[in-house]
Formats: structure tokens, C-alpha cells, sequence
């Protein structure tokens, strides 16, 4: 049984999209310095570090890890390797407010992953909200000016983040399979972060790799980017992790989902704030639709 939505829930749910924003708006500010998918490894480096104190036992030829190597495979490649690395490349072209906005639309995608490969039946209310929810990621992707939709061009960004939406969608949809995990890893939220962390880092090196052979690649090292990789490394990757798990527990993931959506509006503050970049009408249309359709889609029957 979920508890109601107390205040110490409501922190526990807020906090993951406010780290995630800052997430965002860092990858922005730090695009000049380290090359995106680089930045990405590191991250997830120094989270691994981190988490060592609390799930070293994971790496032992007994534990779970090694008996699950092709589902932990897969949840790495998604959730560490592709995900976050796909953003970081979406911030190259893209603003913060239009990445977070367009990755907001992945219960739109979660919809049809789950309709084609998991055997989900999508009903009416889905499809009205699914609708409303396309309607708001076009108006990002087409900068508010929807009579310019048969013109449409996509950025690279815009692209990039398309796909990192539909990998944490599938990521997410692997997550709900939790019977397949052993017991003592399902139950420890580090342990569980651990066995991703390990393949997904492994995915991360060799798509770094992959960009430094293309050539012209360099990382200006500072305090600059040693802060931006700390907070990357532990606000999002570990602390939004920890928090999420633990509101989702309390409140249950139909209400958890709207506050993941938090994220834009977040976004939008900061880098107003930080990045001089204000947010536009069309930013506060999108979010209104991209919201509403999934709180259409979520009602029950």
C-alpha cells in the first residue's frame, strides 16, 4: 500500500526533476569543455566510485550480476550508456527548455513500446492523451510556429533526444520485469544501481572511444568541469536515483509521474537564470499540453 502524498513525499519526488533540470542546464554550460559522450563516462565513473562503499559486493563471481549479465547488458546499454549520452549530444545544438520539454513525452512513448512489445492494450483515453502530448513535442521541435510544420527541420538535438526518449521508455518498460532480479539485488536500491553501472559504463568507454577516433576531440580540464562532473556524478546519477525510488514506494508511480514533469519547468528557471536563455510562450503551450495529455492518459477508467 502506497502512502498519501505528505510533505517528506513530495521533497522526495521534487527533488529528482530539479537535479534533473540542473542536469541539463550543466551539460549546456560544459559543452565547450569535454565532448558530450566523454562527459558522459566520466559521470558515471565517479557515480560508480561512489556507490562502491555501498554495493562492492555485486562485483563477487557469486552475485547476481554475473547470472543476469544479458538483462543488465541491455539496462546498462539504455539507462547509462544511451540515455544520458544522447542528451549531453541533444545540449550540443539544442536548449535545456527543449531538451527537458521533448524527453517529457516519454509516457507518450512508454504508450507504444508497451502496445507493440510488451503486450499493453492502449485504450481511448491513451490515445487522446498520447494525442495532446504530440502536439506539445511538435510545438518545441517547430520553435511555436506550427504553420511552419510542413517545413520542419530537424536540429540534430532535436533528434538526439528523440532517441534518448525512446531508450529510457524501453529502459523504464525492463525496470517493470523486476521478478527477474534476485532478491538481494531487487531489494538494495544501490546494489540495483551497481549492476546497471557496471555494463553501462563498459557501453559508455566504447562509445568514447568511438568519438575521440573520429579525431578533433579535447577536454579543457579545470575547476569548472571537475565541479560540473561532481554535481552530475551525484545529484542526478545517485541522489534523483535514491529519492525517485524511495517517493515512488510512498506515493506509487501514477503519481510519481506527474511530478517528473517538474523538469521543464525547472529547466526553463535556470537557464533563464544562468544561461540567459528566457523561455518563450510557446515553451508555457507545450508544457500545458505535453502535461495535460499525460494526465488524461493516466485517469483511470
Amino acid at each position: 500500500m502506497t502512502a498519501r502524498l505528505d510533505a517528506r513525499t513530495a521533497l522526495l519526488l521534487t527533488l529528482p526533476p530539479l537535479l534533473w533540470a540542473g542536469n541539463a542546464v550543466v551539460g549546456r554550460v560544459v559543452a565547450p569543455l569535454v565532448p558530450p559522450i566523454t562527459l558522459n563516462l566520466l559521470r558515471w565513473a565517479v557515480a560508480l566510485v561512489l556507490l562502491l562503499p555501498l554495493a562492492a559486493w555485486v562485483l563477487k563471481p557469486g552475485s547476481g550480476l554475473w547470472r543476469n549479465w544479458r538483462r543488465y547488458t541491455v539496462l546498462g546499454l539504455l539507462g547509462v550508456g544511451c540515455y544520458n549520452a544522447l542528451q549531453y549530444l541533444a545540449l550540443q545544438t539544442s536548449t535545456p527548455i527543449n531538451v527537458t520539454l521533448v524527453a517529457a513525452s516519454t509516457p507518450v512513448f512508454m504508450l507504444a513500446i508497451g502496445a507493440l512489445f510488451f503486450g499493453q492494450r492502449i485504450v481511448a483515453r491513451q490515445m487522446v492523451g498520447a494525442a495532446l502530448s504530440i502536439s506539445g513535442v511538435l510545438l518545441v521541435l517547430v520553435r511555436g510556429e506550427m504553420g511552419q510544420l510542413a517545413q520542419l527541420r530537424f536540429v540534430p538535438g532535436d533528434l538526439y533526444v528523440l532517441l534518448a526518449t525512446a531508450a529510457w521508455a524501453w529502459y523504464s518498460w525492463m525496470l517493470t520485469q523486476r521478478e527477474r532480479d534476485p532478491p538481494a539485488i531487487r531489494g538494495d536500491w544501490a546494489a540495483f544501481l551497481m549492476v546497471q553501472m557496471v555494463p553501462g559504463i563498459a557501453w559508455s568507454a566504447l562509445f568514447s572511444a568511438a568519438e575521440w577516433a573520429g579525431g578533433g576531440e579535447r577536454i579543457v580540464w579545470g575547476w569548472p568541469l571537475a565541479a560540473a562532473i561532481a554535481y552530475i556524478a551525484v545529484g542526478p546519477a545517485i541522489i534523483a536515483y535514491r529519492c525517485w525510488g524511495a517517493g515512488v514506494q510512498r506515493a506509487g508511480p501514477n503519481v510519481a509521474g506527474f511530478f517528473a514533469n517538474l523538469a521543464p519547468l525547472f529547466a526553463a528557471l535556470m537557464s533563464a537564470a544562468f544561461l540567459g536563455e528566457p523561455p518563450k510562450v510557446y515553451h508555457a503551450i507545450a508544457f500545458v499540453l505535453i502535461v495535460g495529455g499525460i494526465v488524461v492518459s493516466s485517469r483511470r477508467g
